[in-house]
C-alpha cells in the first residue's frame, strides 16, 4: 500500500461514548450563608446562566455594525423540595430589617463512568429575587417551590476533562 494514500482514521472516526455523558441527577449542591454551609440535598433541577451584555459598535467602511461586550450578568433558576425554610427566613429578615442577605451556591456535577471526571462551580453573593412564602396543593403528591436569583460572580475551581478526540 502506498504511504501517502494511508490515512489516520482516528480523525474521522471519533465520536463521543455514550458513556460520557454526565447523569443528570449524579451532582451536588451547597449553599453556604453567613458562614454556614449547607447540603442542598432538597434541590431538585438548578440552571444558572451567563449573559453578556453587548453593544453594536458602527464602523467606517462596512454596511453592518459591530458588537462589543461590556459587561455580563448572572441568574439562577430552580425547583426544590418545599421541605426547608432556610430561604423564606431570608426573605422574613429582609421584610422585617431591610438587610437583604447574599449567599454562594456551589455544584458539583460528578459521573463516575464519564472520562470527563468532575465539575464544580461556585456562584457567588447570590440574592434571592423572591420566593415561595407558603404552600400546599390538596391534589397533589409532593410540595415543590421554584427559586430563582443573580448572582455577580462565580469561580470553576474544577472543570470537566476533554474527552479523547476533542482536540
Amino acid at each position: 500500500m502506498n504511504p501517502l494514500l494511508k490515512l489516520d482514521l482516528q480523525y474521522f472516526a471519533q465520536t463521543m461514548n455514550a458513556k460520557d455523558s454526565v447523569s443528570a441527577a449524579l451532582a451536588e449542591c451547597f449553599v453556604t450563608i453567613e458562614g454556614n454551609r449547607y447540603n442542598f440535598m432538597q434541590i431538585i433541577d438548578f440552571e444558572s446562566e451567563f449573559d453578556k451584555t453587548k453593544t453594536e459598535v458602527p464602523i467606517l467602511g462596512k454596511t453592518g455594525k459591530g458588537s462589543k461586550a461590556t459587561g455580563w450578568s448572572g441568574t439562577f433558576s430552580g425547583t426544590a423540595h418545599y421541605n426547608t425554610s432556610i430561604f423564606r427566613e431570608l426573605l422574613y429578615r429582609y421584610k422585617e430589617t431591610g438587610e437583604d442577605v447574599y449567599f454562594d451556591i456551589q455544584v458539583t456535577n460528578e459521573d463516575p463512568t464519564s472520562a470527563v471526571g468532575r465539575q464544580t462551580v461556585i456562584h457567588k453573593n447570590c440574592n434571592l429575587d423572591g420566593g415561595t412564602i407558603a404552600k400546599f396543593d390538596a391534589d397533589g403528591e409532593y410540595l415543590d417551590e421554584a427559586i430563582e436569583g443573580t448572582f455577580d460572580d462565580f469561580e470553576m475551581p474544577e472543570t470537566f476533562k476533554l474527552l479523547p478526540g476533542m482536540q
